[in-house]
């Protein structure tokens, strides 16, 4: 069984942590050490994750099973002013994956997508991200293909992904 909570100011150690054991083993085959630092810093710095929280620019939530936080979400309902949901971050630790925890999770942001009036999930993912099957076995479908610039030369090469609800 598994918790969703909202997380705060106090928990941005532990958004932290995860990020840094997720990431690695997420990108490491698709981002250079250099990038994957880089991204990490501008993401998931105190400065930008206290801004982030402080400013309702996204909800994050922790996600738990019955000894301990496994995961974290960063979402964005009305996205752009629209019926939509935004997924920014999802991640789980990797010794969860494979158990339906991320099935879960997806059906929960989905419930809070509708009690926000959302019509349709959205999310970004790298186009060379395995989890890109995951992604489309629970329906999502490619709706963009976009190069995203973070600065320092580097780009996000992703795919925007759609659901409708």
């Amino acid at each position: 069984m598994i918790k969703i909570t909202e997380a705060f100011v106090e928990d941005i150690a532990k958004i932290q942590e995860i990020a840094h054991i997720t990431w690695p083993i997420t990108y490491g085959e698709i981002l250079t050490s250099e990038q994957l630092d880089y991204m990490l810093d501008l993401i998931y710095s105190d400065e930008a994750l206290t801004r982030q929280i402080q400013n309702k620019e996204q909800l994050f939530y922790l996600i738990s099973d019955s000894e301990s936080i496994i995961g974290f979400i960063g979402i964005e309902h009305n996205y752009k002013n629209e019926a939509i949901t935004k997924i920014h971050k999802i991640y789980l630790l990797p010794e969860t994956q494979g158990k339906g925890y991320g099935k879960i999770v997806f059906e929960e942001i989905g419930k809070m997508a509708l009690e926000n009036n959302s019509k349709e999930l959205l999310l970004n993912v790298n186009r060379f991200n395995t989890a890109l099957n995951f992604y489309k076995k629970l329906g999502f479908e490619i709706t963009e293909t976009v190069d995203i610039e973070i600065g320092n030369g580097y780009l996000m090469e992703d795919y925007v992904m759609g659901k409708k609800l």
